[in-house]
């Protein structure tokens, strides 16, 4: 949860000097906040894809993140009119591979229950696929 990341962040930075980076997925929708609440409790760095290719499965999308930081102590400097290029370039690429695309589309709030990590969750999809099972998930 974003609370939780924050008191994390908070705790670890606070007894141990080390360089924190913070991974996590967008699948319940709660990813965009842990990072701004990781950011405020001071990690060092944390992980996000272009928008074209962010969310469900993946990362919080890198051009929300720029946004939402913008004009603050935390503005990170990125030029979002670059990373609408780069969003645009990676739109395409994504098409050609829609095959390979998982059923989730938006949020999941199962997840919240089941605690399932994102990476795991792409495979099961996958291996129920391959078992004629991708209803099951």
């Amino acid at each position: 949860t974003p609370m939780a990341a924050y008191e994390l962040v908070s705790e670890i930075k606070k007894r141990f000097e080390v360089r924190l980076h913070l991974h996590c997925h967008a699948t319940t929708g709660m990813a965009e906040m842990a990072l701004l609440k990781a950011i405020e409790a001071g990690v060092d760095g944390v992980d996000t894809a272009i928008s074209s290719m962010s969310a469900t499965y993946g990362h919080p999308a890198t051009e929300a993140l720029v946004a939402t930081l913008a004009g603050t102590k935390y503005d990170t400097g990125l030029d979002i009119l670059k990373l609408e290029n780069i969003a645009a370039y990676f739109r395409e690429v994504r098409k050609k591979y829609h095959a390979f695309e998982g059923q989730l589309k938006g949020y999941d709030s199962r997840i919240l229950v089941a605690q399932v990590p994102g990476g795991m969750l792409t495979n099961l999809e996958s291996q129920l696929k391959q078992q004629n099972a991708a209803d099951k998930l």
